[in-house]
């Protein structure tokens, strides 16, 4: 009976999925009441006000931006395994020093290691036409005289496995439509695995932006084991359309392709940390982030250079006022996000068994564009929270709360049901420059940043500082019962 009364009130709370809780613990999650918990957090509008002001308009007014700019135009682009990422970690790890943080330290983690070499494509028929290219991370090569086929154009998957038959042999070119980025950029990310399939020589696709310049745009993509690998990269928007129509006109269409693509075996990398060690609660972890890693093209100032200096300054404007929160604020600055998080998921294997001491996990990884509000991931009460203290950002108008608020790094947090957080902004320019040359400091915008730092430091410092750490989405996994998925609330 007993049993059956568990279940029945398990069956009337909301569910999830999230981290282990003991019975104990659930008990006595909750202490505060909502009312009490809006009191709390109004109580903080001073303080809120006061960190508007010195990121927006006072001394540490652009402050920032022109951190990010002395480091990218002194590091540059910061590839996974590369010298670049090397330097910038030093630097890093020395100016967090001179900036008087706590505990600054770098934990070791092992990373890929990929460089492109020289690259090149050149149309031959029907008429001479160099193609711009970026490889695409962890591609082959092709052989030192290159790749020479006829091109077969296709706008999708299924298209091109109905036309099999005439991939063979043929360089596939993806012309694929864009739609979004999470639908479309499956065409980067296995685009070489299904020509392959298919027998196909090498894959080109269509960058996955919307919009170009003529710019072709790289990332990571993903070889299977049982598919032979062939030497992919992205060519431009107008690339890519161009020989679409003349497909479509039934022109024969040669290309040549070069790559000297290197995959090396993994190495030595860093995720980079720093500190305000909680007041009271110092065990207790808030977590602000960005990766320091880019791919090795413009400047890597957008992504992810302007997430990572933003976390930096919300640590600094803490600082600076004099404040210390009741919990620790902890900056990470990840390594090899551009691979997959491959940083992040070692911090994770690392920390995983202090997770309840984690109250939220938050990275910036979508640009430092004008600031719409955060999106956030946990459960319902945790979210009520979330929405009372974005009421303190209403001097500055930044106050919606969205959906889905994991990123790369910190997903793994958020799949234990740790709240996560990221920032929402105007993302509208974001895919014009993600991945291309033109990621350098002419996208960031001064002002646009100090609101961003502004948003950043409120959230990170209000909820290190409240009495109670937010309500987790939480998992009981007791006495054989399996897959039973409770809220906190």
């Amino acid at each position: 009976m007993k049993f059956l009364l568990l279940i029945a009130f398990i069956h009337f709370l909301p569910q999830c999925t999230g981290k282990p809780l003991s019975l104990d613990e659930h008990q006595h999650c909750h202490q505060q009441t909502f009312k009490e918990i809006k009191r709390e957090i109004a109580g903080y509008s001073d303080i809120a006000k006061a960190i508007i002001n010195l990121a927006v308009y006072g001394n540490a007014q652009n402050r920032s931006y022109e951190r990010l700019a002395r480091f990218v135009d002194t590091i540059g682009p910061r590839l996974s395994g590369s010298k670049n990422l090397e330097m910038a970690i030093k630097y890093m790890f020395s100016v967090l020093q001179e900036d008087r943080l706590e505990n600054v330290h770098l934990e070791p983690v092992k990373v890929p290691h990929w460089e492109r070499g020289e690259e090149s494509a050149m149309m031959l028929a029907p008429r001479n036409h160099s193609i711009v290219i970026l490889g695409l991370g962890s591609s082959v090569a092709t052989p030192p005289e290159g790749i020479t086929a006829e091109v077969l154009v296709v706008t999708s998957f299924d298209e091109l496995h109905k036309r099999a038959q005439d991939a063979k042999g043929k360089i596939v070119v993806y012309n694929q439509p864009f739609i979004s980025y999470e639908e479309t950029v499956k065409y980067r990310l296995l685009g070489a695995v299904e020509a392959g399939k298919v027998g196909a020589v090498a894959s080109l696709i269509r960058s996955v932006a919307s919009f170009s310049i003529n710019s072709p745009h790289t990332g990571w993509q993903q070889y299977q084991s049982d598919v032979p690998k062939i030497p992919t990269a992205c060519i431009s928007m107008e690339d890519a359309e161009m020989m679409a129509r003349m497909s479509s006109r039934g022109t024969r269409i040669v290309v040549t392709l070069k790559m000297e693509a290197k995959t090396y075996p993994d190495t030595g990398s860093f995720n980079t940390v720093a500190e305000i060690v909680g007041s009271k609660y110092p065990e207790q972890v808030v977590l602000v982030s960005g990766h320091l890693d880019s791919w090795d093209v413009g400047q890597g100032a957008m992504d992810d250079g302007g997430g990572a200096f933003i976390s930096w300054e919300a640590l600094s404007l803490i600082k600076d006022l004099g404040l210390r929160p009741k919990r620790t604020l902890r900056l990470v600055l990840w390594t090899a996000e551009e691979q997959g998080g491959v940083g992040a998921e070692q911090y994770y294997q690392l920390h995983k068994g202090n997770i309840s001491n984690f109250d939220i996990v938050m990275e910036s990884d979508s640009g430092t564009f004008m600031p719409m509000g955060l999106a956030f991931t946990g459960s319902d009460k945790a979210r009520a929270i979330l929405k009372e203290i974005m009421q303190l950002l209403q001097p500055i108008n930044v106050t919606n709360i969205y959906e889905n608020g994991g990123e790369t790094d910190t997903e793994y947090w958020v799949r234990d049901g740790v709240p996560g957080a990221s920032l929402r902004d105007d993302i509208s320019k974001y895919f014009w420059f993600h991945h291309t040359q033109g990621d350098t400091m002419t996208v960031q915008d001064p002002n646009q940043m100090n609101l961003c730092a502004a948003v950043w430091t409120v959230v990170s410092y209000v909820i290190a500082d409240m009495e109670e750490m937010l309500p987790s989405c939480t998992v009981m996994d007791r006495a054989g019962i399996h897959d039973i998925y409770v809220y906190c609330l």
